[in-house]
């Protein structure tokens, strides 16, 4: 793809590819967007006769997310662009993961059928803790005076139980005058079935001129299940107004650009069918680094990868074997999550968590954050309370020499002072205590992996560690050796991943069926389900502007053995590889398979748009080596400082070895050596122990 030109100018980096002289080409933009809880990052695409990248960070605006939107889109120059210029924005946001943890949520009413206005108060009274005898009660997600009863219920069999009357809908409509909510949300029994009720109640209340956001069970999850379903309605509609006033807020300050929203399953929809759609959204921005570490899977010919994004507030955890995992298992908070998301693991130990000692004097780190306000006490912005951030810099991991995102300049004073005061507390250095903090936040992301990992039947030496977002380089080597596995790679653009996953993430939708049937006698039947999926999947896209030609399907059903409670997704070929599918996942899965009948409770479409983007540019070194070293605590000896320009393509360096970069840091430990690939991927491998003889020849040079 031609030479490659690198420079660092302020806080954004810039790559292009020339292109072969001839005519001029219409220039394509394209922005990706990942809204952080601390960090907002950019990733910017223009595609002509030549192809540019450049990068920014830039603190979030928590009280206002469009507002880092907006400035980091002044920063890169494009407020500015000539008029008629189209910038397509590819966005991941926090708003309403935000919204559901705070719970700043719309006031909702919740309609269902006689006699289960207690459903999602009720839930599955399952304990959270199951040796847990005593817990916090928890509070109704609905208030009792906002869950209202009516008519319009459906048997199993999709026969009429109890209709739906006039009278009933009048009254309906009276008691939300009364109670004047925000949102709507209604869930019938077997709606899935039949959506006729629920449509009819939808359609009532617009007649009446209400203003509200109405959120259908028959359009949000068409599944069985009604209290899952029932909390993703509610949410859905709890959400709806407050995405749709952030998105009104956005499109407002940005008229001319194409604004697109990514999904928790990792695809991406329209702004306008996102606040529709809200509580697809949940995982919006983990979704984004899942979606592009597959995308350099593929360019590096690895598909078998366990990554973790470790940002300012979080890190989430996910195993990639060949395509992106999708479950219906999620959660948010307290409250299930039925709809389709990419399977990972999240938890609060992000640069930004806070380390503290419990009553019983023990050393804890998280989940609470300093998040960007006021951030980690190195940042000088009124932080004085000690994170993960703070530790490195304590420890020399992390440079204090260099300028981060806004401007913004690391004291280590500030550091010192912060750990000081835990190490007090428990009779330690400042720098022992340091790296305890470091070693918790370490195991409790080791431990996560495990459950994503070793807990589903797979071995992590088989696997490719992955380490992305802005503070995971600091602990890549150290999280590696605890699951002792003895590759890793820092991917290019890593402080910035998850924006760059925005761009190469497909357009698309998952539609889902409840069918429960038994295999394998049912092909002609699933089939003709299959196909009505794909057609309304294939209209809705065409609706929207897709082109018909570059639409495609994916098939895939939950299956289970008749009898259990949950399921297994398996791609759909036919019924009798799909029951062999089965049975060889739910092996790997829980060591064991059954003689019994197996069921197929959902059929999963996917319909969508591939994504076509130019490869990522070639690198190549851009800055002359310069000698620079750094004390680090562990080490006698002065450690090597590498800017990650000034490293060629095949150089291999044994650790100890610190690589800065802009928006991120890279800490290779001793016994560990890295090489950079074509592509600017740092490639990691654990050194082979040193033979007696002193012969160190043995030390391996063969990365991925």
């Amino acid at each position: 793809r031609g030479r490659v030109n690198l420079r660092v100018c302020s806080y954004n980096r810039f790559a292009s590819i020339k292109k072969p002289r001839g005519r001029q080409v219409e220039l394509q933009r394209f922005l990706g967007v990942d809204a952080g809880g601390t960090f907002t990052d950019f990733f910017y695409l223009e595609i002509g006769n030549e192809t540019r990248v450049q990068l920014h960070k830039t603190l979030s605006t928590p009280s206002a997310p469009e507002q880092a939107i907006l400035d980091g889109i002044a920063a890169l120059g494009l407020d500015k662009l000539p008029k008629g210029a189209v910038l397509h924005i590819i966005h991941g946001s926090t708003v309403a993961t935000n919204a559901a943890l705070e719970g700043k949520l719309a006031k909702t009413a919740f309609i269902t059928n006689y006699g289960l206005g207690d459903m999602l108060s009720l839930a599955r009274q399952t304990r959270p803790e199951l040796y847990t005898l005593q817990f916090p009660p928890q509070q109704d997600p609905v208030p009792e005076a906002l869950c209202l009863e009516t008519g319009g219920r459906l048997g199993a069999d999709g026969c009429v139980v109890e209709p739906l009357t006039d009278a009933e809908l009048e009254k309906l409509i009276a008691e939300l005058q009364t109670l004047q909510p925000e949102a709507v949300a209604i869930n019938l029994l077997f709606a899935f079935l039949d959506d006729g009720f629920e449509k009819r109640i939808s359609e009532a209340i617009e007649a009446a001129g209400l203003p509200v956001f109405i959120s259908r069970s028959s359009w949000v999850l068409p599944v069985y299940r009604e209290y899952e379903r029932g909390i993703a309605t509610w949410l859905n509609a709890a959400l709806g107004p407050v995405v749709h006033g952030y998105l009104s807020r956005l499109k407002a300050q940005l008229p001319d650009a194409a604004l697109q929203i990514m999904q928790s399953n990792g695809e991406t929809l329209p702004a306008e069918q996102a606040a529709d759609s809200a509580v697809q959204l949940l995982l919006s921005g983990p979704a984004g680094g899942l979606t592009a570490m597959r995308y350099l899977g593929t360019q590096l010919g690895e598909d078998r990868i366990i990554s973790f994004d470790m940002g300012g507030t979080s890190t989430d955890v996910a195993l990639l074997s060949g395509e992106l995992s999708i479950t219906t298992e999620g959660q948010i908070d307290c409250y299930p999550v039925a709809v389709p998301m990419v399977d990972m693991h999240t938890i609060g130990a992000g640069g930004g968590s806070i380390a503290r000692i419990d009553d019983g004097g023990m050393l804890q780190v998280g989940p609470q954050s300093a998040g960007a306000e006021p951030g980690p006490a190195c940042y000088g912005r009124g932080g004085k309370l000690a994170t993960v951030t703070d530790a490195n810099a304590v420890l020399g991991r992390l440079l204090t020499s260099g300028t981060l995102a806004n401007g913004l300049q690391l004291d280590k004073a500030l550091a010192v002072e912060a750990i000081a005061n835990l190490a007090s507390q428990i009779g330690l250095s400042n720098e022992e205590t340091a790296l305890g903090i470091v070693r918790v936040a370490n195991e409790h992301m080791a431990k996560a992996m495990r459950l994503i990992s070793v807990n589903r039947g797979h071995d992590p030496q088989q696997f490719l560690l992955a380490s992305f977002g802005g503070a995971g380089g600091l602990h890549v080597c150290e999280i590696a050796e605890a699951m002792q596995m003895r590759k890793a790679i820092v991917p290019v653009y890593g402080g910035v991943l998850s924006a760059l996953g925005m761009l190469v993430a497909n357009q698309g939708r998952q539609f889902t069926r409840t069918v429960s049937t038994l295999l394998p006698n049912t092909n002609s039947s699933l089939a003709d389900s299959f196909a009505a999926l794909e057609a309304q999947g294939r209209q809705q896209l065409l609706d929207e502007g897709s082109a018909p030609d570059l639409l495609q399907c994916k098939r895939s059903a939950d299956i289970r053995y008749q009898g259990q409670s949950y399921a297994l997704n398996i791609a759909w070929q036919d019924a009798a590889q799909a029951a062999q599918d089965f049975a060889a996942l739910h092996s790997q899965r829980y060591g064991y398979k059954l003689e019994v009948p197996v069921e197929v409770v959902n059929l999963r479409v996917n319909v969508f748009v591939p994504r076509q983007l130019p490869g990522l540019p070639e690198y190549e070194q851009q800055i002359c080596n310069k000698a620079e070293t750094t004390m680090v605590y562990g080490y006698d000896a002065p450690v090597s400082v590498f800017d990650r320009l000034t490293l060629t393509v095949g150089q291999s360096v044994s650790g100890p070895a610190i690589i800065r970069e802009y928006a991120a840091t890279t800490y290779v430990a001793a016994d560990w050596q890295f090489q950079v690939d074509r592509l600017g991927n740092i490639l990691l491998e654990r050194c082979e122990p040193i033979l007696a003889s002193g012969d160190a020849s043995n030390r391996s040079g063969d990365f991925l």
